[in-house]
């Protein structure tokens, strides 16, 4: 955003990669009115040749004077080298480190500093902990709840489930309403066993990339599947179990920046236990039900794991808990 006299005289955002960044898209919007402007931006200001020029190159061709920065870029390639490029240019920089700018570029963060993608972990459960009152009855959360979850699949890259969750509900996890991308959408089941290959999930689907199977192998016993999804071995010394690090590895090697986990009990608590989700997203029921029957959000963990909540929010009759793990950030 450029600011003079108190007023915004342009506006941008990066609409996706390979377009103009935002800093680019508010000077073309202000035109010759930016010389001697503020600029605001959430993200510090790029300054090497990717998809893109180098946006402190268009800055100080307007003549910015001021820059304001939310958060610096947590890409190595840049290592705070924006800004210092500004203040040799004679631009006034000030970093604010701000948590709500740190907040918009956390799964980029992750996926531009790690071998892996960005993991959200969603769970549905109720007040005391379950997701549901018996194995194979899972649908707790409403309308509401519903829509957020289509929406926060929608953000991601990919959505991950494991076999059993597969088993059960027999869905094709498939974004509704469709949404245009540039990266085609992918469907990753983990599977510690075969599954018939007249799984949903296996079902073509336009504009989506093959569904991936993260398997332990031996890759003889999932052959089935080869004809309808792309079958990925990840196995570590002879593990009945995947390699959940190395599966996320491959997929951010097919491409997948972001993944988003609506996996079982199961899944999700080797998930955390490995130290693999980086933001969790928690829906809550209003409802009880701890019967001898009824299933617990997670698996057993071999110890305590904090959290540091963020964010809350009502939805409908449920509720929304977002938070990520207490422990040393990418920002």
């Amino acid at each position: 955003m450029l600011v003079r006299d108190g007023h915004t005289i342009g506006e941008g955002f990066h609409h996706r990669r390979g377009e103009p960044h935002a800093e680019v898209e508010a000077l073309r919007a202000a035109g010759g009115d930016a010389r001697g402007a503020t600029l605001y931006v959430s993200l510090e200001p790029c300054d090497h040749a990717g998809l893109t020029p180098p946006c402190t190159a268009a800055v100080i061709g307007a003549g910015i004077a001021r820059v304001v920065v939310g958060a610096l870029d947590p890409n190595p390639r840049t290592a705070a080298g924006g800004v210092a490029r500004l203040r040799a240019a004679g631009i006034e920089v000030e970093v604010r480190n701000d948590p709500a700018a740190r907040a918009l570029v956390e799964r980029f963060a992750v996926a531009v500093t790690t071998a892996r993608p960005f993991v959200t972990l969603k769970m549905a459960a109720s007040v005391d902990g379950r997701v549901g009152p018996e194995p194979g009855h899972y649908q707790l959360t409403g309308s509401e709840a519903a829509a957020f979850v289509r929406e926060l699949r929608a953000e991601h890259d990919a959505v991950m489930v494991g076999a059993g969750t597969v088993a059960v509900d027999d869905s094709l996890l498939t974004v509704r309403p469709p949404r245009a991308r540039l990266v085609p959408y992918r469907r990753v089941v983990v599977c510690d066993r075969p599954l018939p290959a007249d799984r949903r999930i296996f079902a073509p689907v336009a504009g989506y990339a093959p569904t991936m199977v993260l398997c332990a192998g031996p890759g003889e016993a999932y052959g089935q599947l080869e004809a309808v999804a792309e079958v990925v071995i990840v196995q570590q010394d002879g593990s009945p179990s995947v390699d959940l690090e190395a599966g996320l590895v491959a997929l951010k090697q097919h491409g997948v920046q972001s993944v988003l986990c609506e996996g079982g009990p199961r899944l999700a608590a080797r998930l955390v236990a490995a130290g693999l989700v980086d933001r969790l997203e928690w829906l809550i029921a209003p409802v009880a039900l701890s019967t001898s029957r009824a299933v617990a959000a997670l698996g057993p963990l071999a110890g305590p794991v904090r959290w540091t909540v963020d964010a809350t929010q009502r939805l409908g009759a449920d509720a929304r808990i977002s938070a990520r793990p207490a422990r040393p950030a990418h920002l």
